[in-house]
């Protein structure tokens, strides 16, 4: 699925580079994993070749679909405005954790509009910080530009 050198991106914590594949016994069962070091804290995830799907390992978003995501940031509805905050905060973690860029977005838009109404939490600050980091690395890997001018066009978006 992937090799050497291949970005790859893991749910809740984003964009990472593939530096290797091993071999390691757990549990007495020989396992292959992917080597994986995350760009924004330099963390290193080691995960199970064999379930990496399931996990929701994927290789970044073409660059070609990246119009969607800025569709989605420019919706002007909440997606859960009826919810108690706990409900809506499991919602947004599982979003997050999804491992879709759509639903990192979703999340984003939500909370930006969330903070138009009233002062965000610190739990929602946490939430909007890890969303917008996360889509401001993909979407600039994916897009071949500078960080700072994908976090100009999202602050555009979201107005």
């Amino acid at each position: 699925m992937f090799n050497i050198g291949d970005m790859a991106v893991y749910p809740a914590h984003g964009v990472g580079v593939i530096e290797a594949v091993e071999n390691k016994v757990i549990g007495g069962q020989e396992k292959t994993f992917y080597v994986m070091r995350i760009l924004e804290n330099n963390m290193t995830v080691l995960v199970p070749k064999d379930t990496a799907h399931k996990i929701g390992l994927r290789s970044l978003i073409p660059k070609e679909e990246v119009p969607k995501v800025y569709e989605v940031l420019g919706q002007k509805e909440l997606s859960f405005n009826h919810q108690t905050w706990n409900r809506r905060y499991r919602e947004y973690m599982e979003r997050l954790k999804s491992g879709s860029i759509y639903d990192v977005a979703e999340v984003l838009k939500d909370l930006h509009l969330v903070s138009l109404q009233k002062p965000l939490s610190f739990g929602e600050r946490k939430l909007f910080d890890t969303a917008y980091n996360l889509l401001v690395k993909e979407l600039a890997l994916a897009e071949g530009v500078d960080e700072e001018e994908i976090k100009a066009r999202i602050k555009k978006v979201l107005g």
